[in-house]
């Protein structure tokens, strides 16, 4: 009797899982802060920082339209293991010179891979009354990760570039390894034909469901939202702390976006215990204060209020990110399938991300000032987020979710 028929939420698979993701997101996270780095000491001008994570999410886009399938094709942990074995072929290639935007891009290969298979294997480990938690579990392992590869990110790029580069490598060798111990389950939707145009209408067919589906284009709405702002903040970060607070080190930005980490395993957590797919609307609210901290942010000038601010963004995030992506994954493991259901997500959000990042690049080279350009980002975000409330509301007329 496999974990998910017998009810049991601790398994080998997913305590295989968690370990691979944890190595592999902290890998990811201590990646950034030593591509950055490697940027200025090769003298690259400061509006380029952000064209690394453009080709990262750009990656993401043109396969969107593969990754799904190819993650409900295969079992999702030998699927695992290859997206892992891409980013330690980026990353290794970044440690021996190579282009660091198209080695970076590499490791965006990986990761667009990788994600619909580590979302979508969660649904066939546990049940769907279990998926919030599992959910759960699986964000809390990440933002641990993102704590504490920024953390060590940040201090390994101050003392030496290419020993972060070497760390990076290693944990990605690591996190493949873990996936070995990820049992063999079998694929979820396998596809007639491979062709190139079967697989693009296939992608397109998920597409129009998902979209066309409340709960999931709700979902999708949101979490794009949640992630577009995650990938402008990283950068919004470098720019400001030295403005606001004086300070030039690359540990500062670094143990800032760490705060953010442990803020979103506490919202995560909250969420787990108090929002249910029945309930997933309540969750909504804590999106709109994301916008208004980063406004708060905007104008502060201290070092502790910083802290403060960024471990705020970090709890209402996880508040409300969590129950999106249970919601998104039960809804489209139940139409289109759990893999094709995160790389449609995949899509929305990278495309998210690279327009609000491209924004927050022309603002920067245009000269704007990096308050002006938090308080704007930080409004804005409230405002969309808000108006989505307010249509959620509108076009349920006030009922809760219903689970089948």
């Amino acid at each position: 009797m496999d974990s998910k028929q017998s009810g049991v939420l601790w398994s080998r698979g997913l305590m295989a899982v968690l370990a691979a993701q944890f190595l592999s997101a902290m890998a990811d996270n201590a990646l950034l802060f030593g591509a950055l780095a490697l940027l200025r000491i090769d003298r690259y001008p400061a509006w380029t920082e952000p064209l690394l994570q453009e080709f990262f999410v750009g990656a993401y886009i043109i396969l969107a339209p593969f990754a799904g399938p190819f993650a409900d094709a295969l079992p999702k942990g030998r699927v695992m293991l290859i997206s892992n074995g891409l980013k330690l072929g980026g990353a290794l290639g970044m440690w021996l010179g190579l282009n660091p935007f198209l080695t970076y891009g590499l490791v965006g290969a990986g990761a667009a891979a990788y994600s619909p298979a580590k979302y979508g294997i969660l649904s066939e480990l546990v049940s769907a009354d279990q998926l919030v938690k599992a959910n759960g579990l699986l964000e809390s392992s990440t933002i641990a990760a993102i704590l504490a590869g920024a953390i060590a990110g940040g201090a390994l790029a101050d003392w030496s570039v290419w020993g972060t580069l070497g760390v990076v490598t290693a944990c990605y060798g690591a996190a493949a390894a873990a996936n070995l111990l990820i049992p063999r389950l079998p694929p979820a939707h396998v596809l007639t034909s491979f062709s190139l145009g079967s697989m693009l209408r296939d992608f397109g067919t998920a597409v129009r469901v998902m979209v066309k589906t409340p709960d999931t284009r709700f979902s999708m709405v949101g979490t794009s939202l949640f992630w577009g702002t995650g990938g402008t903040m990283r950068f919004l970060l470098v720019a400001w702390v030295p403005v606001a607070l004086g300070i030039t080190n690359n540990k500062m930005p670094a143990f800032l976006n760490a705060m953010v980490a442990v803020g979103i395993v506490i919202g995560a957590g909250l969420a787990a215990k108090f929002v249910t797919l029945e309930k997933a609307d309540r969750a909504v609210p804590a999106g709109v204060l994301i916008g208004v901290a980063v406004c708060i942010l905007a104008v502060t000038t201290n070092m502790p209020a910083a802290f403060a601010v960024m471990a705020l963004v970090g709890a209402c995030g996880g508040f409300f990110v969590v129950p999106l992506n249970a919601l998104l994954q039960e809804r489209g493991r139940e139409s289109v399938g759990a893999g094709h259901a995160i790389a449609v997500q995949n899509l929305a959000e990278n495309s998210a991300m690279l327009v609000m990042i491209g924004l927050y690049t022309l603002a920067v080279r245009a000269g704007t000032p990096i308050v002006g350009i938090a308080g704007v980002f930080g409004a804005g975000l409230a405002v969309a987020i808000g108006w989505l409330w307010v249509h959620r509301v509108r076009s349920r007329g006030g009922h809760p979710v219903r689970v089948p």
